[in-house]
């Protein structure tokens, strides 16, 4: 069979970096989803967070399913650790492949209420990680003639989902372009990048980040879930296995797209009775 024909997204001889592969809380979140499927897909990935030890936990389900992974601690808003972490990489792992990046966060608030503080927070967290990344990754990208980025998005850089979510909103409709941009100036080079939007999916975030919302967490559970034209929220499988199909030989000729990953959200005007 031509190799073009084959219909699985596999990752077998990749390298694969993620940023933001802790997940804090019980079960798993976007990017330990992302670190596990790409693993699950044959590639060997390195597990970054800002903190090690969810890093570790990460790595240690991964080699624990007979995957290959190590961990590394770095902070994203710090341009030297980064290039750090990356190096630590391409010495133990050969080079790299993909580029992830999943490090997001979320502050309740528009202008009036959001302090300065925590507008730059939000700024170096969701947009400032994705530059730093791509410009440690880059240039190994460049000499190599090859590469994916892969940047989790998210369906409030399109619009209004009934969050105050400004400072996201408005870092994450920037991970859009900036994404767009790196596809077009890069794609010459043979590197291509594409964004994930997720709605909503059920991860432990939203319990710490959301739940203050309503009124309890069985009604933000069914609040949610009522938001999606399907009826549910999705979970963070189903963004990890778009990035890894988007990652993949597969999606060879996509790139500059954001792809929303959201039950439908994206495409309704009212919910659906």
């Amino acid at each position: 069979m031509n190799a073009s024909m084959n219909a699985t997204a596999s990752m077998h001889g990749k390298t694969v970096i993620v940023f933001g592969a802790g997940c804090r809380g019980e079960g798993w979140n976007n990017g330990k989803a992302a670190a596990a499927a790409y693993a699950r897909a044959g590639a060997s990935v390195c597990c970054v967070d800002l903190d090690g030890e969810l890093a570790e936990a990460t790595a240690d389900a991964i080699t624990q399913a007979d995957g290959t992974a190590l961990a590394v601690r770095a902070d994203v808003t710090d341009s030297a650790s980064v290039a750090r972490a990356v190096a630590e990489t391409l010495s133990r792992l050969g080079r790299i492949d993909v580029l992830h990046n999943n490090v997001g966060v979320t502050h309740m608030g528009g202008p009036v209420e959001l302090d300065e503080a925590t507008w730059h927070l939000a700024i170096e967290l969701n947009l400032g990680s994705v530059y730093r990344t791509a410009k440690a990754v880059l240039p190994h990208m460049i000499e190599r003639g090859s590469g994916v980025i892969i940047n989790i998005s998210s369906l409030a850089s399109l619009g209004w989902t009934g969050y105050p979510y400004f400072a996201y909103s408005a870092s994450k409709a920037a991970v859009n372009q900036a994404t767009v941009s790196m596809a077009m100036q890069y794609a010459r080079h043979g590197i291509r990048a594409n964004c994930v939007l997720p709605g909503a999916i059920h991860t432990p975030l939203i319990y710490t980040q959301i739940a203050s919302q309503y009124s309890s967490v069985e009604a933000m559970i069914e609040a949610r879930n009522q938001m999606v034209p399907m009826g549910r929220m999705g979970d963070p499988w189903d963004v990890a296995n778009a990035a890894v199909f988007l990652a993949s030989d597969q999606a060879r000729f996509i790139t500059g797209v954001g792809l929303p990953v959201d039950g439908g959200q994206s495409c309704a005007m009212v919910p659906l009775k």
